[in-house]
């Protein structure tokens, strides 16, 4: 045997441990591998999943192909809601003390709840009032609801200044502005925003068929905006609405008290 060599039977007992070792640690190494791969196809699925359902869930379809207001808002619209309110001469409410101005002089009424109207909690005192002929429109459209459904409606928003729109339109991009041709017609106190929410789709249905002949007739003017609200403007002609044409009783003549009363209007 040459010197400095080593012996056969030394190099089987280092090298067969260390090959059985490796052998025995595939398996392991393989299973580890298999987990791994089948985490990460798991999770990827799972985000694919999420997304489609993101995209594709029917309620999420539903509640934008559903959209369909029988009253749309626009921007005509705002633009000839404020010209009518200007041939009517409404003012409109700047700030606090064009506010307590107009309450003081009953240009702006107070609205109360009734067993058929409710209003919202968090509407200020303040800021429970509206135009005289908005709120026989208030009273009219709430009891004829409650006799049909005994259940009241509810009031979210009445009057407003234009300090608090200008505040209102920087936390929602829904708000109109507050000054110019497209102003929130709520400064003008003529204005009600009804609360949606929780009405069937027969309730909701009876309040657009009661709405719409009064549209017609250039009463109110509905918008139904994306928000849980319903927006309605009501214009002063609705305070002419109980006047008849009078009759050809001899009751109904023209007085000579009239006629004078008549003359003296003349420009």
């Amino acid at each position: 045997m040459t010197s400095g060599q080593p012996r056969a039977g030394v190099t089987r007992y280092v090298v067969m441990p260390l090959i059985l070792g490796l052998l025995l640690s595939i398996p392991s190494f393989a299973a580890v591998q298999a987990a791994q791969s089948s985490k990460s196809h798991h999770k990827k699925k799972s985000s694919s999943k999420a997304v489609s359902k993101a995209v594709k869930s029917p309620k999420y379809r539903f509640n934008y192909a559903k959209w369909a207001p029988m009253f749309p808002g626009s921007h005509d619209k705002l633009v000839a809601q404020n010209a009518e309110l200007d041939r009517s001469e409404v003012p409109r409410m700047n700030n606090e003390f064009d506010l307590l101005q107009s309450e003081q002089a009953n240009d702006l009424v107070p609205v109360n709840e009734t067993d058929a109207l409710k209003i919202a909690d968090n509407l200020l005192d303040t800021r429970r009032y509206c135009r005289p002929w908005t709120r026989d429109f208030l009273s009219d459209f709430s009891r004829a609801y409650f006799d049909t459904f005994h259940t009241p409606l509810q009031v979210n928003s009445l009057v407003r200044t234009a300090d608090q729109q200008a505040y209102l339109r920087r936390h929602n991009r829904f708000a109109a502005p507050a000054f110019g041709d497209t102003a929130s017609t709520h400064l003008a106190g003529v204005s009600v925003d009804v609360s949606r929410r929780g009405l069937s789709k027969t309730q909701y249905a009876w309040i657009r068929g009661y709405l719409q002949p009064l549209q017609e007739k250039g009463m109110v003017d509905p918008i139904e905006e994306r928000q849980p609200v319903l927006h309605i403007v009501v214009f002063e002609k609705y305070s002419g609405k109980y006047l008849q044409p009078r009759g050809n009783s001899e009751a109904s003549e023209s007085t000579e008290m009239d006629l004078l009363g008549l003359l003296g209007s003349q420009p």
